[in-house]
């Protein structure tokens, strides 16, 4: 692994604070490069590229012009599940679900890349950090349109009792409005991934200002 290129990657993920999820039937008509236009106009550094319906071509497609897009803004891609499409157009790393490909096969694919993992409770996020992944998602924390889960949802005391046991960066995601971040923040979050918050929005990237403005002044 080159460390200096993953730990740079890294440290601007640390410094993000709000993560775009895009989902392109979550956004109101709009295309997903409009929606990221806005967010990076708005000062969103980090963008997940999450389709979950789409060919493997017209996925790889999207993820070079939001490549190039998010090139402009010095802002870093995340794609989401595939390796192979993340390595092809030069992102900065992938996020893989608890079923997706293992972590250790992903990191010999894309040494360098930023690789996050899924977990839904306190057993998968340890295992996600003993199994080298570079941060873990925790979540759903509340009800959310946009993933169908069976499983209770974790809310902020879920968060609480996980956040203590995980010592690598972490990201919170499910359901999260403006008026959750004061409360996650407390609960040791400090990156917000968001989907239908900036991507449902009436004006995506006021959205986004928004949400980034209540992550940075912690209220």
């Amino acid at each position: 692994m080159s460390h200096n290129l993953h730990n740079h990657r890294m440290q601007r993920f640390r410094n993000a604070g709000l993560y775009l999820v895009t989902s392109s039937e979550h956004s109101a008509g709009r295309s997903t490069e409009t929606i990221v236009q806005s967010s990076l106009e708005a000062g969103v550094r980090l963008v997940q590229l999450r389709e979950k319906t789409m060919s493997v071509r017209h996925l790889t497609e999207l993820a070079q012009r939001l490549r190039t897009m998010t090139d402009r803004y010095d802002a870093l891609l995340i794609i989401n599940d595939r390796v192979d499409i993340a390595l092809a157009v030069g992102a900065d790393g992938v996020h893989l679900g608890t079923d997706d490909l293992p972590l250790a096969a992903a990191r010999r694919l894309g040494p360098d890349l930023i690789v996050g993992a899924s977990s839904h409770n306190v057993t998968e996020a340890v295992a996600a950090q003993r199994d080298g992944a570079s941060y873990v998602n925790i979540g759903p924390l509340f009800p959310t349109g946009t993933k169908s889960w069976n499983d209770e949802f974790l809310g902020t005391e879920g968060l609480r009792r996980i956040a203590p046991l995980v010592n690598i960066p972490f990201t919170v995601m499910g359901g999260i409005k403006d008026r959750h971040i004061p409360d996650l923040l407390a609960a040791g979050a400090r990156t917000i991934a968001v989907v239908t918050a900036v991507t449902a929005a009436p004006d995506p990237g006021a959205a986004a200002a928004a949400l980034l403005e209540k992550i940075r002044s912690g209220c």
